[in-house]
C-alpha cells in the first residue's frame, strides 16, 4: 500500500489492521531502526553530523527533514541507510505471519524505490493534490511552501496511480473511505489470499461477455509481467501480452492473456510453485493448445496458469520459445495489430460466437467454437501476412546464459 502525503493512507492502514490484516508499517519501522542506541542512528549521525540529534540524543526529525527535503542527494543518502534496515525488519514480521494471512505493507516510497513488482497487489490511496495541500496546512500546521516541498519530494500522483492495481479515492467522507476498504477486504483481499494459500485459480463463471477496448489493458499486462519475471528471474525468457486485450481497438473479454516463454517444459514444471506463490497457480488439466489443423499435436504442448486474484482474470500460457504455439500467439497478435480488415473480421466472429453462447454457464463453448475460424481463416491469413511483411518472431537469450557469458 502506498499513497502521497496526506492522502489518508494511515486511516486505511488502521482499518485493514482492524479487519485482520498483518500490517507492516514502513514509517513505524523506519522510526524504530533509528532509535537511540541502534546501529541505524549511529550511521545517520556519521552521515549528517551530531547536530541532527536533539538534547536527549534522539533524532531531530524536523531538522533532518529540512535538510533532506531540500537536497535530493542527501535524501538519497538517508534512504540508503534506512531502507535496508526497514526491509530487514519487515521481512521478519512477514515471515512470522500465518500462511493465509493478508499481509499489508505500508510503504510511502513504494514507487520511488521501484518495489511495486515485488507484491501480489498494489493499493494506492489517492486524493487530489489540492485536497492534500489543504490537509497539510490546516491540520498539520505546515506552511504552504513546506507542504509543496514534501509533495514534490515524492513520486508524482500520475506515477503512483500508474503503479496501482487498486485505487481508493479519499476525497469524500471518512465513512465513504472506510466502506470502500471493507468492500476491498471482503471482495478481493481475503479471497485472493485464500486462493494463494490453496494454490487455486480464482473461480470464473458466466457466459462470454465482450467489453469495449480498454486502453488500460496494456498497463495492467505490463505490471503483471514484471511480477512474473521477478518470480523466476533465471528461467523466464520473456513475458508477452497476447490475445485480444493486446490488440488496440479490439473488443475482448476482460481477461488478460500473457505468454511466458521458457527453454523447455521441464523448466515450466519446475517453476510452477514459484509462479503459484507469486499469485499465478497452475490450472490443472490443460496441457496443450489446439493445433489449429497443423501436424504434430505434441509440439503444441504448454502449461496454463491463472490468477488467484478474483478481480483480475488472467490466462498465463507457458510455452517453449520457438514452439508452434508460442509462434502462433505472437504472429496472430501482430497480424491483427497491423491489418485492420483482419481485426474487424475477427471482431465480427467474436461477436457472433458471444451471441451464440450468451446463455452458457461458462466460456468453454465460446472458445471451442472459435477453433474453426482459427483453422480456416486465421492460420492461412496470418501466414500470408507474415510472408509478405517479413515478420519474424523474437529471439531470446536466457538469463542464465547471459550470466555464464558474463
Amino acid at each position: 500500500m502506498t499513497g502521497g502525503i496526506a492522502s489518508g493512507k494511515s486511516l486505511v492502514a488502521t482499518r485493514l489492521a482492524e479487519l485482520g490484516a498483518v500490517l507492516v508499517d514502513a514509517d513505524a519501522i523506519a522510526r524504530e531502526v533509528v532509535e537511540p542506541g541502534t546501529p541505524g542512528l549511529a550511521a545517520v549521525v556519521d552521515a549528517f553530523g551530531p547536530e541532527i540529534l536533539d538534547g536527549e540524543g534522539r533524532l531531530d526529525r524536523p531538522r533532518l527533514g529540512a535538510i533532506v527535503f531540500q537536497q535530493p542527494e542527501r535524501r538519497a543518502e538517508l534512504n540508503g541507510i534506512v531502507h535496508p534496515l526497514v526491509r530487514e525488519r519487515a521481512a521478519a514480521v512477514i515471515a512470522a505471519a500465518a500462511e493465509d494471512a493478508v499481509v499489508v505493507q505500508d510503504i510511502p516510497l513504494l514507487v520511488e524505490t521501484g518495489q511495486q513488482r515485488n507484491f501480489h497487489l498494489v493499493l494506492v490511496v489517492d486524493a487530489p493534490e489540492a485536497v492534500r495541500l489543504q490537509r497539510m496546512t490546516e491540520h498539520r500546521g505546515m506552511t504552504e511552501a513546506d507542504a509543496r516541498s514534501r509533495m514534490a519530494a515524492q513520486a508524482s500522483r500520475q506515477d503512483r496511480l500508474a503503479a496501482g492495481d487498486v485505487v481508493l479515492t479519499n476525497s469524500g467522507t471518512r465513512e465513504e473511505l472506510l466502506a470502500a476498504v471493507d468492500g476491498l477486504w471482503n471482495g478481493r483481499l481475503v479471497p485472493f489470499a485464500r486462493n494463494i494459500s490453496q494454490g487455486a485459480v480464482a473461480a470464473r463463471s458466466g457466459a462470454p461477455v465482450l467489453a469495449a477496448p480498454n486502453p488500460d489493458w496494456p498497463r495492467q499486462a505490463a505490471g503483471l509481467a514484471e511480477r512474473l519475471k521477478v518470480a523466476a528471474p533465471d528461467d523466464v525468457l520473456a513475458v508477452d501480452h497476447i490475445g485480444s486485450t493486446a490488440v488496440p481497438g479490439l473488443e475482448a473479454k476482460d481477461v488478460i492473456d500473457l505468454q511466458l516463454a521458457v527453454p523447455d517444459l521441464a523448466t515450466a514444471d519446475r517453476i510452477a510453485p514459484l509462479l503459484g506463490a507469486a499469485g499465478f497457480p497452475l490450472w490443472p488439466g490443460i496441457l496443450m493448445d489446439s493445433p489449429h489443423g497443423r501436424p504434430d499435436p505434441a509440439a503444441w504442448s504448454k502449461r496454463l496458469h491463472g490468477n488467484a486474484d478474483p478481480a483480475r482474470p488472467v490466462n498465463l500460457h507457458i510455452r517453449v520459445a520457438g514452439s508452434p504455439g508460442w509462434r502462433f500467439a505472437l504472429c496472430f497478435r501482430d497480424w491483427l495489430r497491423a491489418d485492420p480488415a483482419a481485426r474487424e473480421e475477427y471482431a465480427a466472429e467474436k461477436r457472433r460466437m458471444a451471441a451464440l453462447h450468451a446463455s452458457d454457464a461458462n466460456t468453454s463453448g465460446y472458445a471451442d467454437d472459435k477453433e474453426a475460424w482459427f483453422r480456416d481463416v486465421a492460420a492461412p491469413g496470418m501466414e500470408r501476412w507474415a510472408e509478405s511483411s517479413g515478420w519474424q518472431p523474437p529471439s531470446y537469450v536466457s538469463t542464465s546464459a547471459n550470466a555464464a557469458q558474463g
